[in-house]
């Protein structure tokens, strides 16, 4: 049981946005709050589905999901994704200079 719900508990961490808010730019031209409600809107998605099926065992997700102990990592995820975010944005930056300077020749 102890590692059902540390499963459950991964899949929420991992997957929580919705498809189409990703579905129109480009990864380039993605703010970065999209870019972190992807795993939220998968979540939503997935308690829906299970809700359809059991709704025990989707009030047992909200219950998990509402606990401090997963605010608190759900918290330093999205603090350490938005840290890698603007990583990848300055790193997106220097290779579209690069291109332009050594390739393109502007």
């Amino acid at each position: 049981m102890l590692q059902s719900r540390a499963l459950v508990i991964a899949l929420i961490l991992l997957l929580s946005t919705t498809l189409p808010e990703v579905q129109s730019k480009s990864i380039f031209e993605k703010d970065r709050r999209e870019l972190l409600a992807i795993p939220e809107t998968i979540a939503s998605y997935f308690y829906e589905a299970v809700n359809k099926v059991s709704p025990k065992v989707s009030q047992f997700l909200l219950d998990t999901v509402q606990s401090p102990t997963v605010i608190a990592a759900r918290q330093r995820i999205a603090k350490e994704a938005t840290k890698v975010s603007i990583m990848f944005e300055q790193l997106i930056e220097k290779i579209k200079n690069l291109w332009y300077t050594r390739v393109l020749g502007y």
